[in-house]
């Protein structure tokens, strides 16, 4: 079989399965694991997939740390959509913690509180936004500024959340894997987050369907400590299958 159509049966099996290994992908074409991986070798260097413990991936696993201003570009309609089904969740005279990413942005951007609503937040945008509404009070975490997130971090944060209490805590996270666990990429906010979920009743995530199968450099926890996930449509099946083996709740957002 020559080269160019090996390339594209092992993008095509990409396409559909996400991951597949190279002893699977050797049988299919006829070929020695050696000559799959030359292939993988040329794939990966043209940015088609990434290659990890004798597999290949259809996206690099490992999120990036991007600004909070190129996040917003990517999937807008579907981290709306997360955020209105998000904002539901909310009660009469609640008390919510929101962490940062720009999913909690499209959640603060749909809230439209009962009464009063008390809200603790990690995130600038997220109290700038809320700040236009009189029925919320806000309680604005302080700390070192992270300037890619326009969020803070650090010990000034958790001193405040350790004489705080909340019904909900809405996290927005840069990967959720099944075996690492849900992460971000930076430890200082792995650390506040952790902190957040212990100050609060539920954990809820919101994460497009982008962010399964891929990892942050800072773990948060273990998806076992996951109340609720927050997805859109596009998630696969299998996903959705180990979510309810799990026995965390999930709502798909339309």
């Amino acid at each position: 079989m020559i080269k160019d159509k090996r390339h594209a049966l092992i993008m095509s099996t990409l396409l559909k399965k996400g991951t597949v290994q190279v002893t699977e992908l050797a049988e299919a074409l006829g070929v020695s694991s050696v000559t799959v991986r030359k292939d993988l070798t040329e794939l990966e260097k043209s940015n088609k997939l990434y290659r990890s413990h004798g597999r290949a991936i259809l996206l690099n696993p490992f999120a990036n740390n991007r600004s909070v201003n190129e996040k917003e570009k990517l999937a807008p309609e579907q981290k709306n959509n997360i955020g209105r089904e998000a904002a539901k969740l909310i009660c009469a005279d609640d008390s919510i913690c929101i962490g940062s990413g720009t999913t909690v942005h499209a959640l603060a951007r749909n809230i439209v509180p009962m009464h009063r609503l008390t809200v603790v937040s990690a995130s600038l945008q997220v109290s700038e936004i809320l700040a236009q509404n009189e029925n919320i009070d806000i309680i604005q975490l302080g700390g070192q500024l992270r300037h890619s997130s326009l969020s803070v971090v650090g010990k000034y944060s958790g001193m405040i959340l350790r004489d705080c209490s909340f019904s909900k805590f809405f996290i927005g996270v840069d990967g959720i894997d099944f075996d690492f666990g849900f992460s971000t990429t930076d430890l200082r906010e792995a650390e506040l987050n952790r902190l957040m979920m212990k100050a609060a009743q539920k954990t809820i995530v919101l994460a497009d369907s982008s962010k399964f199968g891929r990892r942050g450099f800072a773990k948060i926890g273990d998806l076992e400590e996951i109340d609720l996930i927050i997805t859109d449509s596009d998630i696969s099946p299998k996903d959705v299958k180990r979510i309810h083996d799990l026995g965390i709740d999930l709502v798909i957002a339309q």
